[in-house]
């Protein structure tokens, strides 16, 4: 999807409002939305640090939370209400239709090396934080849309860092074929 939108940009016919309103614009972002985009993070990370364990708890067995007294439908809530925002804020980086993927690329990268929430979220930052300087810098140069850029920048990532994924298996299965090899002679 982003690359399509990176070549409907550079198709002549190409409404500059409309495709910034889809498709974001890093450069419709105003101050106030900074403001409230560091305020959400600060919100975020607050939460998770305070309520992690709760949080997990909840996602993974609700059943079983409600049964021990966990205040489950106000956490539901209040994750629903966080991510409606992250949403809501980020539109006009990323754009109505590249969102989600925005939000869904950077975790699914750090999911390849690791499985503790801790270091997927933590991954999940840095990958989007890459993502997206890369994906500016080379909308910068290319003279493309940011939005489109950077998600086409952590798809890349995401390919990279399944090859490196892979390497890394077949780097361990020899490894341990080697070590039960030495074991049985």
């Amino acid at each position: 999807m982003a690359l399509g939108i990176i070549f409907i940009f550079i198709t002549p016919g190409y409404a500059p409002n409309l495709m910034s309103f889809l498709f974001g614009s890093i450069l419709t972002v105003s101050h106030t939305d900074l403001w409230l985009m560091g305020g959400l993070s600060v919100l975020l990370i607050f939460v998770f640090m305070r309520y992690y364990h709760l949080i997990l708890f909840i996602s993974f067995d609700e059943a079983y939370a409600r049964s021990h007294q966990a205040p489950v439908s106000f956490f539901k809530y209040l994750l629903i209400t966080l991510v409606a925002l992250t949403i809501v804020l980020n539109i006009r980086v990323a754009g109505i239709i590249l969102v989600i993927s925005f939000l869904t690329i950077p975790p699914s990268i750090a999911n390849l090396f690791t499985h503790s929430m801790v270091k997927v979220m933590a991954g999940a930052v840095v990958a989007g934080l890459l993502g997206s300087i890369t994906g500016l810098i080379a909308s910068y140069y290319f003279n493309i849309p940011s939005g489109a850029t950077i998600i086409f920048a952590f798809v890349l990532m995401f390919a990279i860092a399944k090859v490196i994924q892979r390497l890394m298996i077949q780097a361990e299965m020899r490894t341990q074929l080697g070590a039960h090899r030495e074991r049985v002679n």
